[in-house]
């Protein structure tokens, strides 16, 4: 991978913030967007921009044809065995609740277990708390290890012949963990309860195949993996869709309607109700060409490198402690942190005068905040458009940041 000339493919990082040259640390809440896709969606909308399945004229087929396209694209990008087990959502958000007010609510009662774990976004701990509430279901939360890793001896402990659903984060957004889902999948099945995966930090950076994870379902957002926002997916095994219901109902989901009934479409459209999110499904389609053409071994290997560059590099400030594992090796492209008697919100602005972004707050997981004992903490994150002298700049703004406060008080 050649980063400078991934890095021209991105317009918005040719530019200076506070009259510094921009350091973007923040892919962890949403990536940058390379040329191809801002032109594939000027050019749906220019060229062709029209309502899918339902006109037989020209615009209608050229854009029916390319979201569909964008679909099977989805589809081998995580190696399903169908276009119809790939649903498109406004994003993991609304692909984790589907899984929770679709199938949960329909096949949870008093007594049954949902395993999820602390270090969980708000978007995969509220829905399953909300389905517990109206099944009686009971939430069980796995334990971490000191560093932030999950057992699976911790797994074995936890889930249960009572236990219907476990549903975990593949990479934390804010511990940069990887977590062993193919194995947790495997005692999940084992005590006769299906796997969700919240792989919103992961599709965007390693490689996926469902098959071989063997997760019910997997949920991720475009956004994040240099597509447009509001455009996300959800899959899940086909025999487990067909026996859902729908949870949105109009538009293009309906079959027939008759006065008191209704019928709804096959898979995957029974699910997408309403003119669907097509310029986003284009536009993730061309985001997933864009990655293709590199690999996701690539940039996993690339992140995983700038990761271990950064520990190295920040573990030298005095002062500053660095949350989940010091191993590389067991972490995605995330270093989540705190600067001693500096409030991380303190960080992000005096980062942000250097020109440089990055993430700080409670990064929407308040019980793992509470877990490490931290009411916010500051977040670089990095993508395969960023560079160690990225990371170089960063370490001179928290010097200077440490510096600054020392002089304050």
């Amino acid at each position: 991978m050649n980063i400078q000339d991934i890095r021209k493919q991105f317009p918005i990082l040719d530019q200076e913030v506070n009259g510094k040259p921009l350091v973007y640390l923040d892919s962890a809440a949403t990536s940058q967007k390379p040329v191809q896709v801002i032109e594939t969606l000027e050019r749906y909308y220019r060229e062709y921009n029209s309502n899918v399945h339902r006109g037989v004229h020209t615009l209608g087929t050229k854009a029916t044809d390319a979201y569909e396209g964008a679909r099977e694209k989805v589809r081998k990008f995580i190696n399903a065995k169908s276009i119809q087990e790939i649903i498109f959502t406004r994003g993991t958000t609304t692909a984790l609740n589907t899984v929770a007010a679709s199938y949960a609510a329909a096949n949870l009662k008093e007594g049954d277990e949902i395993v999820i774990s602390y270090m969980e976004h708000h978007s995969n701990i509220i829905p399953w708390q909300q389905v517990a509430k109206r099944t009686g279901a009971q939430l069980k939360y796995l334990p971490l290890q000191e560093d932030g890793t999950i057992s699976l001896d911790d797994v074995r402990a936890t889930v249960t012949s009572n236990t219907k659903i476990v549903s975990i984060m593949q990479v934390s957004n804010v511990l940069g963990v990887i977590n062993p889902i193919k194995e947790i999948a495997q005692i999940a099945h084992e005590n006769g309860a299906i796997m969700v995966v919240d792989g919103a930090q992961s599709a965007p950076h390693m490689k996926i195949d469902v098959q071989d994870l063997n997760c019910d379902f997997l949920a991720f957002s475009g956004h994040k993996m240099c597509g447009p926002t509001g455009i996300g997916v959800l899959y899940g095994k086909k025999h487990l869709l067909e026996n859902m219901e729908p949870i949105e109902f109009g538009g293009e989901m309906i079959d027939f309607v008759e006065l008191y009934d209704s019928t709804w479409k096959e898979l995957p459209w029974k699910f997408e109700g309403g003119t669907p999110i097509i310029a986003g499904a284009v536009g993730l389609g061309a985001a997933i060409d864009f990655l293709n053409e590199f690999g996701l071994d690539q940039i996993a290997e690339h992140e995983q490198k700038l990761a271990a560059y950064a520990l190295e590099k920040m573990a030298k400030i005095e002062g500053i402690q660095i949350y989940g594992p010091l191993d590389p090796a067991k972490r995605a492209g995330v270093v989540t942190f705190n600067i001693q008697d500096v409030h991380p919100h303190d960080v992000a602005t005096v980062l942000d005068a250097e020109g440089i972004a990055v993430r700080a707050g409670h990064h929407c997981a308040q019980p793992l905040m509470r877990w490490l004992k931290a009411t916010a903490t500051a977040r670089a994150s990095f993508y395969l458009y960023n560079t160690e002298e990225d990371i170089d700049k960063l370490v001179e703004g928290l010097v200077k940041t440490k510096e600054y406060f020392s002089d304050v008080f």
